[in-house]
């Protein structure tokens, strides 16, 4: 099944309808459903990070995710892709899933280097001046205990963000 999001991200469509039901239209993205969730392959663009989050919001919307967890996972899945881009350039292909779990929300971002492994900075979540350098407090924060394991991708870092269908 090759799904991927429509060209308008204003789309209605998103705000209300699982992954599954999104239609073939970009290049460099290919969709695939899982229960609960998908699993998108990608070349790290900014149009398909955007994609990417929003069908995160529409997908664990229509799986009953309250908005806050739904908030804290697009920004976990931003943080995650952001450092695979930093990593290793813009149109690295990714691995992004997506998906409901009895423990909350799955995010889990595959990159090609089983190698280079995510490095928290000394920099304070709430430091004024700092434009880089929070992304991994922010990820501890959202998601703690968040793991990095080796994939036949490369390798493969596994957050779960605490959620109840409906809650807030």
């Amino acid at each position: 099944m090759h799904l991927t999001p429509p060209p308008n991200p204003d789309s209605a469509l998103l705000s209300t309808a699982p992954a599954s039901a999104l239609t073939p239209t970009t290049p460099g993205f290919y969709l695939r459903a899982r229960p609960h969730g998908f699993a998108a392959h990608v070349c790290a663009s900014p149009d398909n990070l955007c994609a990417v989050r929003q069908l995160a919001r529409a997908e664990l919307l229509a799986q009953g995710i309250g908005d806050d967890a739904v908030d804290s996972a697009q920004l976990v899945l931003s943080e995650l892709v952001g450092n695979s881009v930093r990593a290793y350039g813009d149109y690295v292909p990714l691995v992004v899933e997506v998906y409901v779990t009895g423990y909350g929300v799955a995010v889990n971002v595959h990159d090609p280097d089983p190698g280079t492994l995510p490095m928290r900075r000394a920099t304070p979540l709430d430091c004024a001046e700092a434009e880089a350098g929070r992304g991994l407090g922010l990820v501890d924060l959202l998601a703690p205990g968040w793991q990095v394991r080796r994939s036949a991708i490369g390798k493969q870092v596994c957050c779960w963000v605490p959620a109840e269908p409906g809650g807030n």
